[in-house]
């Protein structure tokens, strides 16, 4: 069990003096000697951590001051990378340090995770891991404010909707769950998902999560230990079910939809209604939304002419990359309130993560972006430009 858990990666900024002139040359060039190579790509990452593994492994091992010496030291590096990386780090056995990089449940940040630990060099003394791994939920016992997430406490049913058949709802029982704890509750029973089921299997499995007390169930309790294999059978015949499906948007029908915010200012929609109208929507279960903010006060909150020009380059580099033929169908776009988003189901996450991410670095000085990828496999967040 490791004592130190997980740290997140905040950006760090140190407010610099102005310097007095210096005249010595000398002096100089042994400012600008020591100052430690920029972190821009993995291979940078794991040269810099190979010049300090030994130092991390012995205070790792020896129980020292593990924060001052190695995760002060790794959190700003890894942010210099990209942010949205975690980690966790402790002795795996006797002679071997464990550093587990995680996305902490973040869709879009899961690749990245998994690209930086698949880049890591072989060392002596260190295992590198991508991602929280499936562990004994009763051997390592999770306590949070006094309360225990363990199979003694939780216990799972699963509820079947008609309407959405593939839909893996969840119910999560614990004997001390009530409204007044309900934050420490779900936060110890996420955790306790992540640590019995692996971080990759919690987010990508389960569509949804609740959460009561045992006696409040409205169907037979399953012992939380047969959860992993519950969702291993429902994974395998939803992949099965859905093989091959593939969509083209090329003849597809597309509706202009308009409408008044709150504040009054115009909305307008443009959506692939054969899309929304499809019975397949569960085969592409990941939904991806660029964001584009603009100045739009001048415009009624809409875009300029060349704002406008803006927008729709994005939009065509996206779709140049993420092709309808291959798993990503642009169902459409919003724009209101001087913000475009834009909108595709995805048959995966990883290629939109990465697509986005390099979307979003080439424009940062040009226009904001953002982006997020969540699953949503009957796109329900769609249903407020359906007509029914």
């Amino acid at each position: 069990m490791y004592d130190d858990l997980s740290h997140h990666i905040h950006l760090l900024c140190a407010r610099r003096k102005t310097p007095e002139l210096i005249n010595n040359m000398s002096l100089l060039k042994s400012i600008f000697s020591t100052k430690e190579k920029p972190i821009n790509s993995y291979a940078d990452f794991w040269n810099w951590f190979e010049q300090n593994e030994k130092k991390f492994y012995k205070i790792l091992k020896g129980q020292g001051n593990i924060n001052k010496v190695f995760f002060d030291k790794l959190a700003p590096k890894l942010n210099e990378l990209k942010d949205g990386f975690w980690f966790l780090a402790g002795m795996y056995d006797d002679n071997t340090a464990e550093l587990i990089l995680t996305a902490d449940g973040v869709i879009k940040n899961i690749v990245f995770v998994e690209e930086l630990v698949q880049a890591a060099p072989k060392m002596n003394n260190w295992k590198i891991t991508a991602l929280k791994q499936p562990s004994d939920l009763n051997q390592y016992r999770i306590e949070m404010d006094d309360y225990k997430f363990d199979g003694s406490k939780m216990d799972f049913y699963s509820t079947d909707h008609k309407q959405m058949p593939d839909e893996i709802d969840i119910t999560v029982t614990h004997k001390d769950f009530s409204e007044e704890n309900r934050d420490v509750m779900t936060n110890g029973v996420y955790l306790a998902l992540d640590n019995s089921l692996g971080e990759l299997n919690s987010v990508t499995t389960i569509d949804n999560v609740n959460i009561i007390n045992s006696k409040d169930a409205t169907s037979d309790l399953i012992p939380l230990e047969k959860l992993k294999n519950f969702l291993n059978w429902r994974e395998k015949e939803f992949v099965e079910k859905y093989k091959g499906f593939r969509h083209n948007t090329e003849n597809d029908n597309y509706s202009g939809l308009e409408a008044t915010l709150k504040n009054g200012l115009p909305l307008v929609a443009v959506i692939n209604t054969d899309l929304l109208n499809w019975d397949s929507k569960a085969s592409h279960p990941w939904i991806a939304v660029m964001e584009i903010k603009y100045d739009g006060i001048k415009n009624n909150g809409m875009p300029d002419d060349s704002t406008y020009q803006i927008l729709n380059e994005i939009e065509d580099k996206i779709m140049e990359e993420l092709k309808d033929c291959e798993g990503y169908l642009n169902i459409g776009r919003q724009t209101a309130d001087s913000v475009r988003e834009v909108y595709f189901a995805c048959i995966e996450f990883r290629k939109p993560s990465k697509v986005l991410h390099e979307i979003k670095k080439e424009y940062k000085n040009k226009i904001e972006l953002d982006f997020d990828i969540y699953k949503d496999k009957y796109w329900q967040s769609f249903n407020r430009f359906s007509p029914n």
